[in-house]
C-alpha cells in the first residue's frame, strides 16, 4: 500500500529544505503572472472606454457598452474554466510535469498577443483582445490544478497547507505589482504628455499616447512567468503520481533522492508484489463510480460550492471595485479626470486596498492554516465576510455621505482580508490534499472551474445588479439595476452560503495526502476482490 513506500514517508517526514522553497517560488511566480493577467483588466476599461467609444457632445466620457465590457471582464474567465477542467484531466494523464510547460507557454504567448491589435476600429480591436485573453485564461486555468497539486505533493505533511498557501499567495503579490506598475505607467505618461479633464477639452483629455498604456500594462505580465520556465522545465514529476499513478516507485525514490539530497533507502527502489497475491483494489475506481461518490462525492460538493460561491462574491468585489469607490466619491467623477489621470486614480485605490488587506490576508493564511486548520480558517474567512459585508450594506447611505468614506474603505478592505485570510486561500488547498492521487489534478480542476464560473456570475452580474434604480442614472446601455447597496447585500446571503457549504469540507491539518484519500485504506475493508490473500496486505500494487 502507499503508506509502506518509503518515498512517500519520506516526503512526509522530510524536513523544510531548499527544494521546498524553490518549488513555491517556480509555481508562486505562476501565480503572480495569473493574478496580475486576470486582475489588470480592471484597470485599463474605463480608459478603452474612453478610446473606442467616445462620444461627441456627451456629458460623460466614453465607456463600454454593457455586452463588451462584459465580454471583456469575463472572456478570461471563460478560458481559465475550460483550462481547470482540460488541464486537470490531461494532468492525470500525462503528469504534472509535462503539462506544466504548456500552461506556462501559453500564459506568456497570450500575455503578449493580448496588447496587439489587428486594425484600428473599436470592434476589431476589442475582438483581438477578447481572442488572445481566452486563451491567456486558458493557460491560466491549467496553472491553478498543477501548481496545488505538485505541491501538495512536493510538501512534508507538516507545512503542506503553508507551501500551498503561499505559492497561491503570490497572487496578492501580482495584483499589487499591477497597481504598483500601472500608477508608474500612468504616472509617467500623465506627466509626458498633459491633457485637460473632459469637462474642459473632451476630445483633448484623451491623448492618442493613451491607447500605449493599456498596451503595455497587459503585455508586461509575461515577464516574470518567462523567468521561470526554464527552472519549471526542469523540475522533476512529483514522487507520488510516478510512485502512485505511473507505478514507478524505483524512479520515484530516484527522482527524491536527487532532489532531497538523502538517501531513502534501496530497498524500496525494487517494490515486489508476492507471486502469490493479486489485487483487484477498490482504490483504482474512476471518477465517474459509486465508489467515488461513496468515498469523495460529498468532499467534492463541498469543495465545489464553497470555491463557486466565494468567487461570485470576490471577483465581483475585486473587479468593480473602481465603480465602488466612484459611487461613494472615493475617486473623483470621471469628466473631472483626463483618461490617463483616471488609470492613476482607479489604481492607486486598487493597489491600496492589495497592500492593506489583500496581501496580509494571504499572509495570515500562510502561517496560521498548519496551526488552527483550513476548516476553521474557511469558517471564520465566510462568516466575518458575511458580518462586513450586511454592514457595507444595511447603513450604505451613511456611507455615501462625505467625511464617512474612510470607515467604509476600513470595512470594504476587511471584508478583502477575511477573503484571503479564508476561503480564497482555503478553497485552493483542500482540493489538492483530499483526493486520491490518480484523481487529484481533476478534481482540483473540478473545483477550480466552479470557482471560475461562480467569477463570471459575480462579474457579468454584476455588471448589471449594480446599476441605479433609476434607469436614468444608469451607465449608458445598461438597464436599471438594483443598486450597489442591494447588489452588497445579495453578495452578504452569497457569503452565508458559504459559511453552511463549509461543513461539507473535511480538515486535512497534519495528515498525509494518502490518509486523507483513503489510498492506505485495506483493499479487504474497501470492498477489493483478493484472490489468495497474502500475510502482508499492506503490499504496493506496482
Amino acid at each position: 500500500m502507499a503508506g509502506d513506500m518509503k518515498v512517500l514517508n519520506a516526503l512526509d517526514s522530510a524536513k523544510t529544505q531548499w527544494y521546498h522553497f524553490t518549488a513555491i517560488i517556480i509555481a508562486g511566480m505562476g501565480f503572480f503572472t495569473d493574478a496580475y493577467d486576470l486582475f489588470c483588466i480592471s484597470l485599463v476599461t474605463k480608459l478603452l472606454g474612453r478610446i473606442y467609444y467616445h462620444v461627441d457632445g456627451s456629458s460623460k466620457p466614453g465607456s463600454l457598452p454593457p455586452n463588451v465590457s462584459a465580454a471583456v471582464n469575463g472572456v478570461a474567465f471563460c478560458g481559465t474554466l475550460a483550462g481547470q477542467l482540460f488541464f486537470g484531466w490531461l494532468g492525470d494523464k500525462m503528469g504534472r510535469k509535462k503539462v506544466y510547460g504548456m500552461t506556462l507557454m501559453l500564459m506568456c504567448l497570450c500575455s503578449v498577443a493580448s496588447g496587439l491589435s489587428f486594425g484600428r476600429e473599436p470592434k476589431t480591436v476589442l475582438t483581438t483582445l477578447c481572442f488572445f485573453r481566452f486563451w491567456l485564461g486558458f493557460g491560466i486555468g491549467g496553472d491553478y490544478p498543477l501548481s496545488a497539486t505538485i505541491m501538495s505533493e512536493y510538501a512534508n505533511k507538516k507545512t503542506r497547507g503553508a507551501f500551498i498557501a503561499a505559492v497561491f499567495a503570490m497572487q496578492g503579490f501580482g495584483i499589487l505589482a499591477g497597481g504598483i506598475f500601472a500608477i508608474i505607467i500612468s504616472a509617467t505618461f500623465q506627466a509626458s504628455f498633459k491633457a485637460p479633464a473632459y469637462e474642459v477639452d473632451a476630445l483633448g483629455s484623451t491623448v492618442p499616447q493613451a491607447d500605449y498604456v493599456w498596451r503595455i500594462i497587459l503585455m508586461v505580465g509575461a515577464l516574470p512567468a518567462l523567468l521561470t520556465y526554464y527552472w519549471r522545465m526542469k523540475m522533476p514529476e512529483t514522487a507520488r503520481y510516478t510512485a502512485l499513478v505511473a507505478k514507478n516507485v524505483k524512479q520515484a525514490t530516484a527522482d527524491m533522492e536527487k532532489v532531497m539530497q538523502v538517501d531513502i533507502g534501496t530497498e524500496q527502489k525494487e517494490p515486489t508484489i508476492s507471486a502469490n497475491t493479486a489485487v483487484k483494489s477498490s482504490n483504482e475506481f474512476g471518477l465517474f463510480t459509486k465508489q467515488f461518490v461513496s468515498r469523495h462525492g460529498l468532499h467534492l460538493l463541498g469543495t465545489t460550492s464553497t470555491w463557486f460561491l466565494l468567487d461570485i462574491a470576490y471577483y465581483s468585489q475585486n473587479l468593480f471595485q473602481k465603480d465602488i469607490f466612484s459611487a461613494i466619491g472615493w475617486i473623483p467623477a470621471a469628466k473631472t479626470m483626463n483618461a490617463i489621470e483616471e488609470v492613476y486614480k482607479i489604481a492607486r485605490a486598487q493597489t491600496l486596498i492589495a497592500l492593506c488587506s489583500t496581501v496580509p490576508g494571504y499572509w495570515f493564511t500562510v502561517f496560521l492554516i498548519d496551526r488552527i486548520g483550513r476548516f476553521t480558517i474557511q469558517l471564520l474567512g465566510f462568516s466575518m465576510m458575511t458580518i462586513f459585508m450586511f454592514a457595507l450594506a444595511i447603513p450604505y447611505d451613511h456611507w455615501t455621505h462625505r467625511g464617512n468614506h474612510i470607515g467604509f474603505i476600513v470595512l470594504y478592505s476587511l471584508t478583502f482580508f477575511f477573503a484571503n485570510f479564508g476561503p480564497n486561500a482555503t478553497t485552493f488547498v483542500v482540493p489538492a490534499e483530499i483526493f486520491p492521487a490518480r484523481l487529484r489534478s481533476t478534481c482540483h480542476g473540478i473545483s477550480a472551474a466552479s470557482g471560475k464560473l461562480g467569477a463570471m456570475v459575480g462579474a457579468f452580474g454584476f455588471l448589471y445588479l449594480a446599476q441605479p434604480q433609476d434607469k436614468t442614472k444608469a451607465d449608458a446601455g445598461y438597464p436599471a439595476g438594483i443598486g450597489v447597496r442591494n447588489s452588497l447585500i445579495v453578495l452578504g446571503v452569497v457569503n452565508l452560503l458559504g459559511t453552511f457549504f463549509t461543513f461539507l469540507v473535511p480538515e486535512s491539518k497534519g495528515k498525509s495526502l494518502e490518509e486523507m484519500s483513503r489510498e492506505n485504506d485495506d483493499p479487504t475493508e474497501a470492498g477489493a476482490e483478493v484472490e489468495n490473500h497474502s500475510s502482508d496486505n499492506g503490499t504496493v500494487p506496482v
